[in-house]
């Protein structure tokens, strides 16, 4: 068997195995536009009952 029929060979058995990659994927189907609140209210508020579930800071955590 010669070097080129057993690299087909390979690349046969190995298309079998695993097919072909996936295709691109273009930016603009990445990427998605949303409606903000310009004033700041409603869900973007700040509300002191469930800061603590956002803020992380090691030295409170560690009681420093």
């Amino acid at each position: 068997m010669s070097e080129e029929t057993a690299k087909d060979t390979h690349a046969a058995a190995r298309h079998e195995r695993f097919g072909a990659l996936p295709g691109r994927i273009r930016f603009e189907d990445m990427t998605t536009e949303a409606e903000v609140d310009p004033g700041g209210t409603g869900a973007a508020a700040y509300d002191p009952e469930n800061s603590w579930k956002f803020y992380s800071c090691v030295a409170l955590d560690l009681g420093l």
